[in-house]
């Protein structure tokens, strides 16, 4: 009879360490299919770890998203940051400046997710004034999820019509039999 295992959380990895030093909470999930720290953050201290992870050298919001984990699951966004500028110097440290990175040499990553659940307030701080990248992709994800974040200076949709009804890429939603074109003139 095979034997029950329990089941552990996952350690916290180097930045999950380095902000739980600093008094930060941020849950560790474990690595990513290539290895990227990832941390499950509130909402509320979003702005504070994305501002002291950028303080610390993760300078660039590579992406930002969303998902639905599927019917009664909830509904995350997620923020992946590298550390930019450093893997700029290790490129001047190993070819000068010139030439490729070596294929061993990578920069530093880590990914935040916020969990919001799907029957509870789906809004969260906007990092738009940290990351101005942030602008667009926060808009998507709004547009598609219906994530709202609170300071975006334009909290509108972006890919569908303004009147749309719903957000299409949420597991649970329900696509109109039509959708009538209103004449812009």
């Amino acid at each position: 009879m095979p034997e029950e295992s329990s089941l552990t959380p996952p350690a916290a990895g180097p930045v999950g360490t380095w902000l739980g030093g600093q008094g930060f909470d941020a849950s560790p999930l474990g690595p990513d299919h290539e290895g990227v720290e990832m941390l499950g953050v509130d909402p509320a201290a979003l702005p504070l770890v994305a501002t002291a992870l950028k303080a610390a050298g993760f300078d660039y919001l590579q992406c930002q998203g969303g998902y639905d984990e599927g019917p009664g699951g909830r509904l995350v966004s997620f923020y992946h940051l590298v550390k930019m500028a450093a893997m700029l110097d290790q490129l001047e440290a190993l070819a000068g400046g010139n030439g490729p990175l070596p294929a061993d040499v990578h920069p530093e990553e880590v990914r935040l997710k916020v969990f919001l659940p799907r029957d509870g307030a789906l809004s969260i701080p906007s990092l738009y004034g940290l990351f101005r990248g942030a602008d667009w992709q926060e808009r998507e994800t709004f547009d598609m999820f219906g994530i709202t974040y609170d300071g975006h200076p334009h909290p509108k949709r972006l890919l569908m019509p303004e009147d749309w009804k719903g957000y299409p890429l949420r597991k649970d939603y329900v696509q109109p039999d039509f959708y009538e074109m209103q004449d812009a003139y």
